[in-house]
């Protein structure tokens, strides 16, 4: 026997007898753990960590300790994990024979008009927007520049956040809607000059209208030079704007802004919740253009879990009362609603739209579709959001220009979705779709939305052929 086939055989042994000790190994371990779980007491037993979770929540184990950790104030990212009442108990009308799907060959229309009163409405081609993200005090620079190429390619508009104004930014997007913050910064004229359409932000779905800060050590040079804060201050979001301190506030903000734009629309962002119709009232007397509204499952960068988990109003409730208030204001035709929070797919985003909604806001969705494969740059050793917030841990890594490309494809695709919807109830755009699409699953959506139930005979009409008994 030559060398090389001893050097076979013997290679081939070690590592056969290598498998069986590992085998061996393995199943006395296995064997001895099995035994103990199943004959120690609970007082002693692993397996009373699997009754525990099963009873509390792993999510809720992990923040237990997180606080008894950090002992204050812990930030969860991307919003509540609550499972609330949502649009998954609506389902479309499919079209078949009365009325016919529409033909592939007929044109799809989706585009939409936000402030239809506005002397410079902004028009895109999808009702799908890039909500807002705050550079600096959430995402980094590079990943703003991806969201504002992004809403380029896919002929939408995207939303600068709370964070300062970055003037390439303005340059990538070709629809860009810029915030007034509660914050001193984006107040500068020269800056609002450059909006599309404008945002006052006084609230949001996942933080409420609370007010936040961040510390010095987190701010380097270049954001503190555009926050327009010295090295040793804070950036703070305040609570509420000094301009709303008055009774008449609001009205003359919103004037102020539509002067100073030249007409482009003034709009106000903040959560649903049970004084909703009295806050809707106040933007309708300032003569706002359009309302931006978010449910409880919107997510942030950052937020309280009591702020997630126990604040604010479900979206789809939220948008229901929305749209049956302008309604009864005879507001609907001339004030144009943007919903947003917790939308997963294109389908839950056409039925926001037949309940009245203008158009949608995509903030987590959209944080999935531009980061793409790029999260393997974070993966496995840390979370995917180290890749797109400010100072993360692999946000150097990131490729803005093929995040923007990614982010594209998205929306292009879920907007095709949409368009196949459409076809589907045998329209041939997003204006003849309506809450007579739809029907719904169960008795609390049904109550919810108005909507008929399914499964109820008393609201099905019968229908006759002519000379029929």
């Amino acid at each position: 026997m030559d060398k090389i086939t001893k050097w076979v055989w013997t290679g081939t042994l070690t590592l056969m007898g290598g498998l069986a000790l590992t085998r061996f190994i393995t199943s006395q371990v296995s064997k001895g753990m099995i035994h103990t779980i199943m004959t120690d007491p609970y007082a002693k037993n692993l397996a009373e960590f699997y009754s525990a979770t099963s009873r509390t929540g792993i999510q809720d184990i992990i923040e237990t300790n997180l606080r008894a950790e950090e002992g204050r104030l812990i930030l969860r990212p991307l919003g509540s994990p609550r499972k609330f009442v949502d649009f998954d108990g609506l389902m479309f009308n499919t079209a078949h024979l009365s009325p016919m799907s529409t033909p592939l060959t007929e044109h799809i229309d989706t585009s939409i008009t936000i402030g239809k009163r506005a002397p410079h409405p902004l028009r895109i081609n999808t009702p799908l927007l890039i909500s807002g993200m705050a550079y600096g005090l959430g995402v980094s620079e590079k990943f703003k520049y991806a969201l504002a190429y992004g809403s380029t390619l896919a002929e939408t508009a995207s939303n600068t956040g709370e964070g300062p104004f970055l003037p390439y930014e303005r340059e990538l997007a070709n629809n860009l809607i810029i915030q007034y913050p509660r914050a001193p910064w984006n107040r500068n004229p020269s800056i609002l000059q450059q909006a599309d359409a404008v945002e006052i932000q006084i609230g949001q779905g996942a933080s409420a209208s609370t007010a936040h800060r961040t510390p010095p050590g987190k701010i380097n040079t270049r954001l503190r030079r555009r926050l327009g804060i010295a090295p040793s201050q804070q950036a703070v979001i305040h609570a509420h704007m000094p301009e709303l301190d008055s009774f008449d506030g609001l009205p003359k903000l919103v004037a102020y802004l539509r002067d100073l734009t030249d007409g482009v629309p003034i709009g106000i962002k903040f959560s649903f919740t049970h004084g909703l119709e009295e806050n809707i009232d106040l933007c309708l007397e300032a003569d706002v253009d359009y309302l931006a509204l978010e449910g409880a499952q919107a997510a942030t960068i950052g937020a309280p879990p009591i702020l997630e988990d126990d604040f604010g109003l479900p979206t789809l409730i939220g948008l229901c009362r929305t749209v049956d208030h302008l309604r009864r204001r005879q507001a609907q035709d001339h004030i144009s609603l943007i919903v947003g929070g917790g939308f997963k797919s294109p389908g839950q985003c056409l039925k926001a739209l037949a309940l009245g909604a203008d158009a949608v806001y995509l903030g987590t969705t959209v944080l999935f579709a531009a980061s793409h494969t790029q999260i393997l740059h974070a993966l496995p050793w840390e979370p995917p959001t180290q890749l797109v917030i400010e100072g993360g841990k692999a946000s150097s890594k990131f490729n803005w220009k093929k995040g923007a490309q990614s982010l594209a494809k998205y929306l292009q695709s879920a907007n095709a979705e949409i368009k196949e919807g459409i076809r589907a109830l045998g329209k041939h755009s997003l204006s003849e779709i309506n809450e007579e699409d739809l029907v719904a699953l169960d008795k609390t959506t049904s109550e919810i939305t108005g909507i008929p139930l399914a499964y109820s005979s008393r609201n099905v009409q019968a229908v006759f052929r002519p000379g029929s008994k």
